[in-house]
């Protein structure tokens, strides 16, 4: 069953995000095989087999549990502590809990709601494309920032970061939407970093280096209102 669920996974359909570089590197392959005496195709099917395998989009199943925030991506936590969102989103100059998820090549690059809510606010900034592990690459940069209101009134913040060679960040939500945790809202092609900023009442699960699944992963427990006096550490 275990090899059953990792074959699933690979071979998972591709998000639509991947078609034109799978289709792309299917008419390098025929071009290759068919006219140009083959030397182009092996280059043009690694390229597809890799491509299919970058833009899988496996089905996921959020916890039935409420309160919680999910994680957004797949990958692995390289940062945890406080820092203040991104300006864009006017959320005010507070500091909050942020998780940083790295996603290297082979990870399953879909964005996935962290929480259920309305999209309030959405922010692109253009910027550099400095290693997405760095904490500086955070501010520094190309990034595509949401705000999500929740039903009871909080705000949770997820940033979508390029990487060194991500080169295209894609967002499928808008604001105004209502949204479920768990649901795709996006993809960043080829290597990069997803940030989720908790609320206030938060108590953070995610450690460092542990490993994330988008979308079904806890990163945090939500408190009540009642318990939301002071800001998680």
């Amino acid at each position: 069953m275990a090899l059953i669920s990792s074959l699933r996974l690979v071979l998972s359909k591709p998000h639509p995000a991947g078609r034109p570089f799978i289709y792309g590197g299917l008419a390098v392959a025929v071009v290759g095989g068919l006219l140009l005496g083959g030397w182009l195709f092996w280059p043009g099917a690694i390229f597809t087999l890799f491509c299919l395998y970058f833009f899988r989009d496996p089905e996921r199943v959020p916890p039935s549990r409420g309160q919680v925030v999910l994680a957004p991506a797949d990958g692995r936590v390289v940062l945890a502590g406080m820092a203040v969102p991104p300006e864009e989103l006017g959320l005010g100059p507070a500091a909050r809990y942020r998780i940083c998820i790295f996603l290297s090549v082979l990870d399953v690059h879909v964005n996935r709601l962290p929480v259920d809510g309305v999209v309030t606010r959405i922010a692109y900034r253009a910027g550099a494309f400095l290693n997405a592990s760095l904490d500086k690459a955070s501010v520094d940069n190309e990034r595509n920032a949401l705000a999500i209101r929740m039903p009871d009134g909080r705000d949770v913040a997820v940033v979508q970061i390029a990487g060194l060679i991500a080169r295209r960040i894609l967002c499928h939500v808008r604001e105004g939407d209502q949204v479920q945790a768990g649901d795709r809202f996006g993809i960043i092609r080829f290597g990069s970093r997803t940030d989720v900023y908790l609320p206030e009442g938060s108590r953070p699960l995610a450690q460092i280096g542990q490993l994330m699944i988008g979308g079904e992963t806890v990163v945090a427990e939500l408190l009540p209102m009642s318990n939301t006096a002071a800001p998680s550490a």
